[in-house]
């Protein structure tokens, strides 16, 4: 074989000509195995410490299967919501100018500044059974507050500027033109909405979805105030665990731990590998 031969297997991609690749590999290797690597292996160590039987009956008590089954559930439909209405008002924020719409772009980071327990706070004012908008729901038999459909009140709010934060860059390297040139050829709206605008939209859809839901699973402060806390009702995972240890069963907190980790890295990894689809898909 010839040295012109190209050789083939892996290797390091080099980034950039600018030295210190490897000490900044190196760095950045350290750091994350400091900040995620060893608190999860101790995680892992722990929950393998108690023995399988033990380690499922925990994961298997019906209190624990309710408890994440509202917390990923929750996460589920509020990340949903927010796909819908984060894109409409990324769309909004980035096409059309209108009075105040500094202030609405500001509006839209408040969930990032505000504490969650004052989040939690003021929605369970807000949608109690004698708050303000809390009290006409209960007339029409909709009840928000110390239920499920609270924590996803709670969870879209907490939720909604990852999905616009997400989705706004890529709108604003959209040209008019792209929409002006479909409406010339013929295209409806709906068309030009699902067949030019939805494909180069799709990746930072799907990136601002997982964002939201992995914001979701973990969400403790904004949602103890408004979910009411009843087992197998309205109590979350991570409330469940802070019972655990406040009951120094140390054992009962790691494993349903364990189990919201694996969880959630199924989730997270079944998401990235639409994103990566989408990607290769629409560019």
């Amino acid at each position: 074989m010839s040295n012109a031969t190209t050789r083939t297997g892996w290797r390091f991609r080099q980034p950039s000509v600018i030295p210190g690749f490897g000490l900044t590999l190196g760095f950045s290797l350290a750091y994350l195995t400091l900040i995620i690597l060893i608190p999860l292996s101790g995680l892992a160590w722990r929950s393998a410490a108690l023995g399988w039987a033990d380690f499922w009956r925990i994961a298997l008590d019906r209190r624990t299967l309710h408890a994440l089954e509202i917390s990923f559930g929750t996460a589920l439909i509020a990340a949903a919501v927010n796909v819908v209405f984060g894109t409409i008002v990324a769309w909004v924020l980035v096409r059309y100018r209108f009075p105040g719409r500094r202030i609405v772009d500001a509006m839209v980071d408040l969930p990032f500044a505000l504490p969650t327990a004052v989040a939690g706070i003021a929605l369970t004012t807000l949608y109690a059974p004698n708050g303000w908008l809390g009290k006409p729901l209960m007339a029409l038999g909709i009840k928000v507050a110390y239920s499920p459909l609270g924590i996803v009140m709670a969870l879209i709010f907490i939720g909604l500027p990852f999905v616009v934060r997400t989705v706004q860059p890529i709108i604003e390297e959209i040209d008019k033109e792209v929409e002006e040139a479909a409406a010339t050829l013929g295209a409806s709206r709906f068309q030009t909405i699902t067949r030019v605008l939805a494909p180069g939209l799709l990746p930072a859809v799907v990136t601002g979805f997982a964002l939201s839901f992995a914001r979701g699973v973990g969400e403790y402060g904004s949602v103890i105030f408004i979910a009411g806390n009843l087992p197998n009702i309205s109590e979350i995972a991570p409330l469940l665990i802070v019972i655990r240890l406040e009951e120094y069963n140390y054992a009962a907190a790691t494993a349903i731990a364990a189990v919201m980790l694996a969880l959630s890295f199924l989730m997270l990894f079944v998401i990235n590998l639409l994103q990566s689809w989408s990607r290769k898909r629409y560019g």
